[in-house]
This record gives structure tokens, C-alpha cells and sequence, in this order.
């Protein structure tokens, strides 16, 4: 039986054909490095790769849908795009104002449509879920939280913050804490889901990787797909519909 870190070794077929990355001896990635004003970044070479592969793939998901619309008769690709927006769109309109929440339609859908194709991506052979890594995730949820700061100063301005000594003053500590745990839960809620779902797959085929064994794992596995499916598509639905919530709440009258 191998572990699903040699299962997923043996799947890496892009970073060994094209070695865009690799592992050392001790099965530990290699990392870019990079000295900015002499600050030295680290980056894992697949989850760039990957995040800029999932961005290709957005976009021209965009261009096909948007491509020679149909208004009075959308079919194909323009359909599910549609019934997309206005399912986000509806869930912006209960959490906020109609007219606030033009813009953060946009975001939203944007958002979820990034994110479940990174998740859903990882289940495609020798390719990996972005967000199965934590600095993914953790940059969407800044990414959130700053739109959230953004809008409630820019619709209340300095008062956005009064809430934070609500009911009273002593309650400060408490609500900084809940304030700035809201994104760590944000990310670590989406990456462990994503990340455990990637393992899992791998455990599978890595219990059977006999010669008729494997076929045995490809069933295990393929029936865990469609569950993996399920996650991929509901955690991107749920990210998505916190960050409206966020924002809702930071631009509500009575926040």
C-alpha cells in the first residue's frame, strides 16, 4: 500500500514532463524564490501554475457564455451563466441594498466561479485544487474582508466602526477577536475541505495500486468523485454566500 503522498507523486505528471516543479529526497516541494525590495517571497511553483490555469479557464468560460448572446432566446453556456447571476444576485438582494449591492453581485459571482473551478480542477488527473493550499485560500479571504472594511466605511464612514464597542465598551476584545477570526475560519473552512477531499482520492488508489488492485482503486475513487463533486461545488456556494453575509452586515443601517 503506498501513502497518498507517493500516489500523488506518481500522479504529478506535469511537474515531472514539463519540471515547472518538483520534490526534494524527503518528498518536500521545491520553492520559488524570489527578493523583492529585499523581502524574500516563496511560492510553490503547481499552486501558481494551477491558479493561473483555473484564471485562463474562467475567462474563457467568460468570453464563450458572452459570446453572441441571445437575449430573448439564451441557450447553452449563456443559460448557465445567467441562472448563475441571478442566483447569486438574489442572495446579494436579501443580504443588502439593491442599489449597494450592484457591484458586490459582480464580486460574488466572479468569486464563486473562480473558486469552484479551482476545487473542481484537483479532481481532474495529474492536476491540483489551487485552493487545496493555504495561502489560496487565505488570499480570498483577505480579499473578502477588505471588501467588507472597504464598503462599511465607504457607506458609514468612520462610524463602520462604532459596533466593535457594542453593547459596550468592555465588549471590545470580544469583537476585535470575532472580527479577525471570521476570515482565519473563512480560509481554514475552504482549504481543509478542499485539501482532505484531494487526500482522500489519493488514499484510495494508494490502497490499491496492485496491478488488478488499481482498477479496484479507480472504482473506490471514482465513487468518491461524485461526492467530491458535491464538496467542490458546495464550498465555493458556501464562501461565497459568507462573504455576501460579511458585507450585507457591514453595510446594514442598523450594523
Amino acid at each position: 500500500m503506498l501513502s497518498w503522498i507517493e500516489v500523488e507523486h506518481n500522479l504529478d505528471f506535469w511537474g515531472a514532463l514539463f519540471k515547472l516543479w518538483g520534490y526534494d529526497a524527503d518528498h518536500n516541494p521545491i520553492y520559488w524564490t524570489f527578493n523583492i525590495g529585499g523581502y524574500e517571497a516563496v511560492f510553490w511553483p503547481r499552486v501558481m501554475i494551477m491558479t493561473w490555469l483555473v484564471m485562463i479557464i474562467v475567462l474563457a468560460l467568460a468570453v464563450a457564455a458572452t459570446r453572441n448572446m441571445d437575449l430573448r432566446h439564451p441557450k447553452g453556456l449563456q443559460n448557465v451563466f445567467e441562472f448563475a447571476y441571478l442566483g447569486i444576485q438574489g442572495l446579494v438582494h436579501q443580504a443588502m441594498d439593491t442599489e449597494k449591492g450592484k457591484a458586490v453581485t459582480q464580486f460574488a459571482f466572479a468569486l464563486i466561479l473562480f473558486i469552484a473551478t479551482c476545487n473542481l480542477i484537483g479532481l481532474v488527473p495529474t492536476m491540483a485544487a489551487p485552493t487545496a493550499d493555504l495561502n489560496t485560500t487565505a488570499g480570498l479571504a483577505l480579499i473578502s474582508f477588505v471588501l467588507t472594511w472597504y464598503y462599511g466605511i465607504r457607506y458609514k464612514g468612520i462610524g463602520y466602526f462604532k459596533h466593535w464597542f457594542k453593547p459596550v465598551v468592555f465588549f471590545l476584545p470580544l469583537n476585535l477577536l470575532e472580527e479577525f477570526v471570521k476570515p482565519v475560519t473563512l480560509a481554514a473552512r475552504l482549504f481543509g475541505n478542499i485539501y482532505a477531499k484531494e487526500i482522500l482520492i489519493c488514499t484510495w488508489l494508494g490502497m490499491f495500486m496492485g496491478t488488478w488492485q488499481f482498477g479496484v482503486g479507480i472504482i473506490a475513487s471514482v465513487a468518491w468523485l461524485a461526492f467530491s463533486v458535491f464538496i467542490s461545488l458546495i464550498q465555493a456556494f458556501v464562501f461565497c454566500v459568507l462573504t455576501i453575509n460579511y458585507i450585507g452586515m457591514a453595510t446594514a443601517d442598523d450594523h
